[in-house]
């Protein structure tokens, strides 16, 4: 449904609210081998380096309506890259109509402008790393949304999703400061939101296990979420599940869904040796 501009809250200035998506997520593979987890490695590296970060957070700030004033990339060794854009509020030519709608935003293909914004920043930082002994090799990416003004930046999370091999993903979503209406009252909040759960797609959360945990009276609002179909061919790298003995599968799969079980719940669930 679309806001009449009657139906719109008037405020008093500009809205100074600030509006933050945190978006978390992390790509599990089992490597054997040394060479293995080099390629992998070396994989992640190419596929998610700074100037494709930089692609994937341009668009971000064309969906949330921004415009750039300034990006700084820089890639890593021995892995890893990070991304900044410096964003301000973009040419929109009328004033959004469906500010308050829960309701997931448009895929990778889309260019549609939903927003304005201003003195905001969005940025990436991306952490390949490996299990000394048991084989696991993962990679995490870590994005951060940070917005000014009437449409929170859960409209790109759809977006996020789509841009990124995800087996696990933790979001956290936070209104902070404060604005006014017309008569001072001050807002705390400007639109209603219950879970970060109603800007996922359907057809996404249906995919994943998902948990939330959420603090109302302070608009704080975290998901986690962890993909309930497991296919062992989806996590070598390089080969597939008949290459290897019955043993050897269920070995694999055992070590697999412990580091995921372990990313999922934020705790170890054996000793170290």
């Amino acid at each position: 449904m679309k806001l009449t501009p009657e139906q719109r809250i008037q405020l008093h200035g500009f809205n100074n609210l600030t509006k933050s998506l945190s978006f978390n997520m992390y790509d599990i593979c089992y490597t054997r081998t040394r060479e293995e987890r080099e390629a992998y490695i070396a994989y992640i590296d190419e596929q998610y380096n700074s100037d494709r970060l930089t692609k994937i957070l341009s668009t971000v700030s064309d969906i949330i309506g921004a415009h750039v004033l300034n990006i700084a990339k820089q890639d890593y060794i021995p892995q890893g890259a990070s991304v900044t854009l410096l964003v301000s509020e973009g040419p929109v030519d009328t004033a959004p109509t469906e500010s308050f709608e829960e309701s997931p935003g448009p895929l990778p293909e889309s260019e549609a402008v939903v927003m304005h914004l201003d003195k905001s920043h969005i940025t990436v930082h991306t952490y390949p790393e490996y299990h000394p002994n048991e084989g696991i090799s993962t990679f995490r990416a870590d994005i951060d949304v940070s917005t000014c003004g009437e449409i929170s930046p859960l409209k790109a999370l759809n977006y996020l999703i789509h841009s990124f091999d995800t087996d696990i993903m933790t979001i956290d979503y936070r209104v902070r400061g404060f604005t006014r209406d017309i008569n001072g009252y001050k807002l705390f909040i400007d639109h209603d939101i219950n879970s970060i759960q109603n800007y996922i797609p359907r057809e996404e959360a249906e995919l994943y296990d998902m948990i939330d945990v959420n603090i109302y009276q302070e608009n704080v609002f975290h998901t986690k979420c962890k993909l309930k179909q497991f296919d062992l061919n989806n996590y070598l790298f390089g080969y597939t599940k008949d290459s290897l003995t019955g043993q050897e599968q269920e070995e694999i799969t055992r070590r697999l869904k412990t580091e995921m079980d372990e990313i999922f719940y934020g705790k170890n669930m054996k000793e170290l040796n």
